[in-house]
C-alpha cells in the first residue's frame, strides 16, 4: 500500500440481575500505561508539553450526544494524524503483505479496569459477536468481506492478530480509522458472563430477565458500550471513562489511567482529568457559549453564529477559532435518477437538463448570502487541500449562464410554456420541481429560496418540501422523491487510500440514485440494477479501487470518478467553504487556531488530538497583560 503513509510490509508506531453486573471499572485501580506506549512527539507538531489536571466543560443538545466523545476523542487501532497519514495508535504495529494484515498489540496494554488487552478481545469479537446471529444478524461488517467472503483469522499469541484474504483488501485499514470506530475487539473478560457460550443459556437469560430485558442479546448489547458511552461499568481503551448513568443532565468523564499514549517527557495523556457535558436545548447552545459556560464547543455552532460568539470573547476569556469545513458543497441538489415517475425519471437522466439547472444557478449570490462571500463556488467535489484535487472538478459546467441554460432546456424538449412562463413537461404538467429536504437544515432552506428565484428566470418553478430526515430517506429509497436538497460530498479531502465514498451507487444513502444503491447493497435482491453507462462506469471503478492496494492506481481511479461527476453533473453543487466556529477557553491550549473540520476523515476535531490539550495557567497572566 505504497503512498499511503506507511510501507507495504510494515506500519510502525510514531515513536517506537443488577447485583450480577460486573464490578465497576475504576481507573484508580489501574496500572500505568503500556510498557511500549505511543509516544506523542508534540514538538514535531508545533505543540507544547503540558501538565495533567483540570476539567473541560462542554454542552450537548441531548443526552445521547455523549457518544460523540468517542468520535472526537479518536482512540483507534489505527487512525489518521493531522496530516491525514494513516498510523498505528492503539496498535504498536501493523504488517501488510498483499491480503495479509498482522496486528501487534502493545506490551502491557490494559483496559481501563486494569485487565490485560490481548488478542482474546479480538477473538471474542470475531467468534462471539460478529458471527453470533443474535448479536450481528447481518454477520461481519462489509469491510471484512472480499468477493463476498470473510478472512481467515488467526490469534497466534496474546499480542498478535492476523487477518488473511486471498487478495488485497484496501477497505480494511481506512474502516478502522473511521469517525465511528467499528470496534473489532471487545472487553471479553467483562462480557463473557452474559454470553450463553460461557455462562450457559439459562444463566444468561436469567440475568437479562432480572433486569427486565427481552433476552441475553439485549443485555449483552446494553453492556457492550464503547461507542454510546452510557455504561460506566464497561471497560474502555479511550482517553476518558464515562462516570454517569442516564438519565441525567450532566455527564462526567474521568481520565483513563491505563491510556496508552504519553508525551516525550513521559507524562501520560490525556492531560485533562475530566470532561463534563451539560445538556442544554439547541436554541441555547450559542447563548451559553457566548456567556462563557463552555470551555470547548463546536457541535451545535455554525457560521451564522460567529458574530455573536465574537462578542463574548473578551469578557468571558475564550477565542472563536474558524476552521474551514471540508465538504463538497454546503447546499447540493440531487436529481433522483431512479424516481418512479417516468416523466421525471427521463428528465432527470437527461444530462442537458442537469447542466441547465447548474448553469441557471447564481452561485455568487448564494456565496454572498450564505457564506458572507468567503466560500468557493462551483460543483460538489473535493476541496483544494486534497492531493487529488484539480480545479476543473469544481468549475466544469458550473458557471452562471442563464442564456445557455435556456437553450439546453429547449433542446431537452422543454420548449413549451404555460401562461405564466413556466415550462411544460412532455405530458403537459408544469415544470414544477418539488425539492425535498431535512426540515432542520435552515441554511439549506434559505438557499432554496434563492435558487427558486434563479430557476424562475429560466421557466422552472421550485417548491420546497421540508420534512423529518427519516421520512426523507424512506421516500428517497421508495423512489418517491424527484429532487432532494442536502449537504454535499462528505469525504471532500481524500487521499488515494481512502475509499471513494459517495461517488458511485456502491454506497448507500445517496439521493441521486437510491434504488441503484439498494440493488448493489442487497446484491440484486431489491432496488433496480444501474442502467446508465456513465453511472455503471462509476460502479466499475469502485470495484477496481477495492481490488488494488496500489496507491497510484487508486489515485487514478479517484480522478476518473471525480471527472465523471464533473462532466455528468449527477449532483448540482453550489458553494463550499463554510467556516466552523471552534470555541476554546483562552487557557485551554494545544488545539490549532485553524484546521480542517469534517466528519470524515477528520472525525470532527479528532485527528487534532484532544488528549494533548491542557490548561495553561500562565495564559491568565498573559491575558491580563493585554
Amino acid at each position: 500500500m505504497s503512498g499511503a503513509g506507511f510501507s507495504r510490509r510494515t506500519l510502525l508506531a510514531g515513536l517506537a440481575a443488577a447485583t450480577a453486573l460486573p464490578r465497576r471499572a475504576l481507573a484508580e485501580d489501574a496500572p500505568a500505561p503500556p510498557a511500549t506506549p505511543f509516544v506523542a512527539d508534540l514538538a514535531a507538531k508545533g505543540r507544547r508539553l503540558g501538565k495533567q489536571g483540570g476539567t473541560i466543560r462542554t454542552l450537548i443538545a441531548k443526552a445521547r450526544d455523549v457518544r460523540y466523545l468517542s468520535v472526537y476523542g479518536y482512540t483507534r487501532l489505527i487512525g489518521y494524524d493531522a496530516s491525514l497519514t494513516l498510523r498505528p495508535d492503539v496498535l504498536e504495529r501493523v504488517d501488510v503483505e498483499g491480503g495479509r494484515f498482522t496486528f501487534t498489540l502493545r506490551d502491557g496494554h490494559r483496559w481501563s479496569d486494569g485487565h490485560p488487552f490481548t488478542s482474546e478481545d479480538f477473538r471474542y469479537y470475531w467468534e462471539d459477536v460478529a458471527h453470533q446471529k443474535e448479536l450481528s444478524p447481518e454477520g461481519p461488517p462489509a469491510f471484512f468481506m472480499v468477493d463476498g467472503k470473510p478472512p481467515q483469522v488467526e490469534f497466534p499469541d496474546a499480542r498478535t492478530v492476523r487477518y488473511t484474504w486471498p487478495r488485497p483488501n484496501p477497505m480494511f485499514l481506512p474502516a478502522l480509522a473511521a469517525p465511528r470506530d467499528p470496534l473489532i475487539y471487545r472487553p471479553a473478560h467483562y462480557l463473557k458472563p452474559y454470553h450463553p457460550r460461557y455462562a450457559g443459556k439459562d444463566e444468561a437469560e436469567a440475568k437479562a430477565k432480572a433486569l427486565k430485558l427481552r433476552g441475553w442479546a439485549a443485555l449483552h448489547n446494553k453492556l457492550d458500550d464503547n461507542y454510546e458511552l452510557m455504561n460506566p461499568d464497561c471497560p474502555t481503551l479511550q482517553a476518558w471513562i464515562p462516570r454517569t448513568r442516564s438519565p441525567a443532565t450532566r455527564f462526567s468523564f474521568e481520565r483513563n489511567r491505563s491510556y496508552h499514549r504519553v508525551d516525550t517527557a513521559g507524562t501520560q495523556l490525556p492531560y485533562v482529568d475530566r470532561i463534563v457535558m451539560d445538556v442544554a436545548s439547541t436554541g441555547l447552545l450559542v447563548a451559553k457559549t457566548n456567556a462563557g459556560e463552555a470551555d470547548l464547543m463546536f457541535r451545535g455552532l455554525s457560521m451564522p453564529d460567529i458574530p455573536s460568539l465574537k462578542e463574548g470573547e473578551k469578557s468571558h476569556r475564550y477565542r472563536t477559532n474558524l476552521w474551514p469545513v471540508a465538504r463538497g458543497s454546503e447546499l447540493a441538489l440531487y436529481p433522483n435518477l431512479t424516481t418512479v415517475d417516468p416523466v421525471w425519471r427521463a428528465l432527470n437522466r437527461d444530462v442537458r437538463y442537469r447542466h441547465a439547472l447548474s448553469l441557471a444557478t447564481d452561485r455568487r449570490t448564494l456565496n454572498n448570502t450564505l457564506l458572507f462571500g468567503l466560500g468557493t463556488e462551483g460543483n460538489d467535489t473535493i476541496i483544494a487541500e486534497s492531493p487529488l484535487y484539480s480545479p476543473e472538478y469544481r468549475t466544469l459546467n458550473a458557471s452562471y449562464d442563464p442564456g445557455q441554460a435556456n437553450r439546453l432546456l429547449d433542446e431537452a424538449g422543454l420548449d413549451k410554456r404555460d401562461g405564466s412562463g413556466i415550462r411544460l413537461l412532455s405530458d403537459g404538467r408544469p415544470l414544477e420541481i418539488v425539492v425535498e429536504s431535512d426540515g432542520e437544515a435552515s441554511e439549506i432552506l434559505d438557499g432554496l429560496t434563492l435558487i427558486a428565484e434563479f430557476w424562475r428566470e429560466v421557466g422552472i418553478r421550485l417548491v420546497t418540501k421540508p420534512q423529518e430526515r427519516t421520512n426523507l430517506r424512506r421516500r428517497s429509497i421508495g423512489g418517491l422523491t424527484v429532487m432532494v436538497a442536502a449537504q454535499g460530498l462528505d469525504l471532500a479531502v481524500p487521499t488515494a487510500i481512502m475509499p471513494p465514498t459517495g461517488l458511485s451507487p456502491a454506497q448507500p444513502d445517496h439521493y441521486s440514485w437510491p434504488r441503484w444503491s439498494m440493488n448493489v447493497d442487497s446484491r440484486g435482491r431489491s432496488g433496480e440494477a444501474c442502467d446508465m453507462p456513465e453511472a455503471r462506469r462509476l460502479l466499475e471503478l469502485d470495484r477496481e479501487w477495492r481490488g488494488t492496494d496500489d496507491a497510484t492506481r487508486q489515485a487514478a481511479i479517484w480522478r476518473e470518478m471525480l471527472m465523471n461527476h464533473a462532466r455528468n453533473t449527477w449532483v448540482i453543487g453550489t458553494v463550499a467553504g463554510a467556516l466552523q466556529p471552534v470555541v476554546t477557553a483562552d487557557r485551554l491550549v494545544n488545539l490549532p487556531q485553524k484546521a480542517l473540520y469534517s466528519w470524515e476523515p477528520t472525525a470532527l476535531i479528532g485527528v487534532q488530538r484532544l488528549d494533548e490539550t491542557f490548561w495553561d495557567e500562565a495564559a491568565d497572566k498573559r491575558a491580563e497583560a493585554r
